[in-house]
């Protein structure tokens, strides 16, 4: 993880545990795996890049390869981007999201963090 992939991932695992998830980094292979109450959250983030749209596509990518463990009815699953790439991390559209389970976070230049719909 290099540059301001980092830095928006040490945003959201602060966030993360803070609402009282349990959070490892970089295992197997996402880049967090958060749990709390009987839920497992993986996640895969994306920092700011030259290419912000084609990596958000790809970050959409990584986490639909992992599908399949989302037979498991607690698993649910997370895109992290900085602002720049909201836009791009919404063209999925919410419903799809819904259905997926995925949710949808933004972490601002200030590092705060919001969960988007």
């Amino acid at each position: 993880m290099r540059g301001d992939e980092a830095r928006v991932i040490r945003a959201f695992v602060a966030w993360l545990e803070a609402e009282g998830w349990s959070v490892e980094q970089e295992v197997g292979f996402c880049d967090v795996v958060a749990r709390r109450d009987g839920v497992t959250m993986f996640v895969e983030a994306k920092g700011e890049t030259q290419a912000i749209g084609t990596d958000v596509d790809t970050m959409y990518g990584q986490i639909l390869r992992r599908m399949p463990i989302a037979e498991n009815e607690s698993y649910r699953f997370a895109v992290v981007v900085p602002t720049r790439a909201r836009d791009a991390a919404l063209r999925v559209p919410r419903r799809t999201r819904e259905l997926l389970r995925i949710s949808v976070y933004e972490v601002t230049a200030e590092s705060v963090v919001h969960e988007l719909t």
